[in-house]
């Protein structure tokens, strides 16, 4: 599929369609439904040093155009999830499937021993750093608070890795601008964005919130506008690839996010509606550049002309 690689700086891709991190397990859980390798990445859960045994439940409640979710980075480890995957996460990387780790912390020290086991094991392509989780109570989106937060936990990581960092950002915040050029300024090689919303779901029969963190991560179609301004607003103020992702469950919706400036993107709360829909949309895309005869770059080019 060389008509849809992308290569944008340290950003090197065999296809724009990547999977978010939280949604797609640890790849090998959809093994079963298609071969997972087609794919130009997949983001793995969000990982930490040690064991995180996640928010008490419940952690998901659908709503309307999407899902909350408080799942609270529930994941076994870093040493532990590198044993029971690394052998699998190599076979990816060899085939041109990029492995992506999302790295959280509580703390700089915390990203940078996470960092350091991965380094140790060689198996991951990217790491994207999560500093904007709202489901945790340390850590998380803490590190966004202020462009100067998140400018110190960038460089930290910075100089302890050779690997390319991935800085996924929140919308939480009045301008992600300020962000973006903090990123970039301490060494980021690559802008995600978005992460989850704040909501809040009420439990009208107990009369209380349905979350014990009262607010939880709003996912799913309905954010896609805010997606899409959010990467508009990143593209103006920086040249570093962005991976887009936020509510996308069409090739019109990759479409609209290639329009805005976005390089790559991740589907997300998709995967648990359709769990073929990655490489479903893997396929459109490739039949939609066929047929227009041109490549990504060129497509891309074509509708991102109305920010020239």
């Amino acid at each position: 599929m060389q008509l849809l690689q992308v290569s944008k700086g340290k950003l090197k891709l065999k296809n724009p369609i990547l999977t978010a991190s939280g949604t797609f397990g640890y790849g090998k859980e959809f093994e079963d439904f298609y071969d997972v390798s087609y794919l130009g990445g997949i983001t793995i859960k969000g990982t930490t040093l040690n064991k995180k045994d996640g928010n008490f439940p419940p952690r998901i409640y659908e709503s309307s155009g999407g899902i909350l979710n408080s799942i609270g980075l529930a994941n076994p480890g870093i040493k532990k999830i590198i044993m029971e995957n690394k052998t699998y996460f190599e076979s990816l990387k060899n085939s041109g499937c990029s492995v992506i780790l999302n790295v959280n912390g509580e703390d700089t020290d915390e990203f940078a021993k996470v960092i350091e086991i991965a380094d140790e094991a060689a198996c991951f392509s990217y790491y994207e750093i999560n500093v904007s989780c709202p489901n945790v109570k340390k850590g998380g989106i803490s590190f966004s608070s202020t462009p100067e937060t998140l400018f110190e936990l960038v460089n930290f990581i910075r100089k302890r890795t050779k690997n390319a960092l991935i800085i996924k950002l929140s919308p939480n915040v009045q301008s992600v601008a300020p962000f973006v050029k903090a990123s970039e300024d301490a060494g980021a090689d690559c802008i995600s964005l978005i992460n989850t919303l704040k909501g809040i779901s009420i439990d009208l029969n107990l009369k209380k919130p349905r979350f014990t963190n009262v607010f939880a991560g709003f996912s799913g179609p309905s954010i896609k506008p805010i997606a899409l301004y959010h990467i508009y607003e990143a593209r103006r103020v920086t040249n570093l690839p962005i991976i887009g992702m936020g509510g996308i469950s069409n090739l019109n919706d990759i479409l609209e996010f290639f329009s805005v400036g976005a390089d790559a993107i991740a589907i997300g709360t998709m995967n648990f509606v359709n769990p073929c829909i990655a490489f479903n949309l893997l396929t459109e895309l490739e039949k939609y550049c066929e047929s227009s005869l041109k490549n990504l770059d060129s497509v891309k080019l074509e509708f991102q002309a109305w920010m020239k």
